[in-house]
């Protein structure tokens, strides 16, 4: 897939440039880097996000409607995969023949010049780029980033003085294969997207491609513990590439141990290719959260860091919005937002609440996607049953159509839990009397799945 990278046009060539939808998590961090990077910025979005009042005085000039207007005085476009070209703004661009990029073609030209960091993996991958940069940021590399969730305590993208610039690189719609960086990390891969993909052997060759489009220079990092990685760790290595490895296990070039989890976070050792680095702590717990960030200690090790250093970043690392956030505590009943929708890592999350609580742990799930949810019925309600009591959501699958019984129902049937254990509950409104009626002191209440679902917890605790 071509990039702005292979012709080295860089963010400056853009000119003043629109973006469109700009309150959304991703396309907020790219227009915010924009703007802090000095450059005339104008954005457009008609809902009312939290990170708007931000953007605005950091100087986007915002725009609160999208309209054929918006156009006048922009030299280019940049759109995510959820803007159509039927958009009245792509479709005006279009007719004025102004270029529409897309929102990876902008980021990747923000790369060029630069020593880049690119995450991506089925899971992870925004934790990974919080922690790998709030560690060069800690340590004084003030890197550029742009990430896809909200980091708690910062933003999800700025413009950095120093030479780093980490990024969130997205699978799902093939768009990380128009990166070319420095150093490429993969978390993981497992199925999803299959809707795009079609098959585990096409999804696995597109991040085998964004591996090979890592520069001869740097060097790629991949997870041991996942059969996806580990087997594409092997075939790059084989051809002689710069390959570093991670997980438990005793072959990886760092490898991670002696977990400790608690509401506190989770600390670990760490070993370099048989040699003890030290001891680490994240202020998050969770043994997958730690796996992530052996991805940015190995990146960091290479670079150049100190133990020290990354240590102390990683100790002061705030955590992500949606991933194990505590959003209050009511009658005695902790309320926690987590992002997990896919059955991997709704089962990571479920396994770690249930270590952190001697009562019960109530899941409220919000199905993310139809095609998913349908082909993943069972494998879904398989980690749901780590749950005590469960209460299933209609499925959230914007401009998606629910066959008859394929719904929301349909995967409260599969659980495994008993009937007095599980239920649906097809209005919004409805889920807070439900939870009351399940959660009592000491247990823990988790609203897991579709961005909406983070709404819930402010619902819950407000009752």
């Amino acid at each position: 897939m071509p990039s702005p990278i292979d012709k080295g046009i860089t963010a400056e060539d853009l000119g003043r440039t629109l973006f469109i939808g700009v309150g959304g998590v991703g396309m907020s961090g790219l227009t915010r880097l924009w703007a802090t990077r000095g450059l005339a910025t104008v954005g457009s979005e008609y809902k009312d996000w939290p990170s708007l009042p931000e953007l605005v005085a950091q100087g986007v000039v915002l725009h609160r409607q999208h309209e054929a207007s918006n156009l006048d005085g922009i030299d280019t476009v940049v759109r995510s995969t959820a803007i159509n070209d039927e958009h009245i703004e792509v479709a005006e661009a279009r007719r004025r023949g102004i270029p529409v990029l897309h929102r990876s073609e902008a980021l990747a030209a923000a790369m060029t010049g630069r020593t880049s960091i690119v995450v991506t993996g089925t899971h992870g991958k925004t934790s990974t780029t919080a922690i790998l940069t709030q560690i060069l940021e800690h340590s004084g590399r003030a890197p550029s980033y742009v990430n896809g969730g909200e980091i708690i305590g910062a933003h999800s993208g700025a413009h950095g003085t120093g030479d780093h610039f980490v990024a969130e690189a997205d699978e799902s719609d093939r768009s990380f294969l128009r990166y070319r960086p420095t150093v490429g990390i993969v978390t993981n891969i497992d199925a999803d997207h299959l809707n795009v993909y079609g098959d585990m052997d096409s999804l696995c060759r597109g991040f085998e491609t964004f591996c090979r489009n890592v520069e001869k220079r740097g060097f790629t990092v991949l997870c041991q513990d996942n059969e996806g990685t580990a087997s594409l760790a092997e075939r790059l290595q084989l051809e002689g590439r710069d390959v570093v490895t991670y997980g438990r296990g005793t072959d990886a070039t760092l490898r991670v141990g002696d977990f400790v989890s608690s509401t506190a976070g989770v600390d670990f050792t760490a070993w370099w290719k048989g040699e003890e680095l030290g001891r680490f702590r994240l202020p998050v717990p969770g043994e997958h959260l730690a796996l992530n960030s052996a991805a940015a200690i190995a990146v960091c090790h290479r670079l150049g860091l100190t133990v020290e250093e990354i240590a102390a970043g990683m100790a002061s690392f705030g955590g992500v919005k949606r991933r194990f956030e505590l959003r209050g505590v009511r009658q005695g009943v902790r309320y926690y937002d987590e992002y997990a929708y896919h059955p991997t890592a709704m089962t990571e999350a479920l396994k770690t609440l249930r270590n952190l609580t001697e009562g019960r742990v109530i899941a409220v799930f919000l199905p993310y996607r139809v095609y998913r949810t349908i082909e993943m019925r069972s494998e879904i309600a398989a980690a749901l049953g780590l749950a005590d009591k469960v209460v299933v959501m209609e499925i959230f699958g914007p401009g998606e159509t629910i066959p008859p019984g394929e719904g929301g129902a349909a995967l409260t049937e599969a659980l495994p839990q008993a009937d007095e254990d599980k239920v649906f509950v097809e209005r919004w409104e409805d889920v807070p009397e439900v939870v009351d009626g399940f959660a009592r002191e000491g247990d823990i209440v988790v609203t897991m799945g579709a961005p909406p679902i983070s709404l819930m917890p402010d619902d819950l605790l407000a009752r």
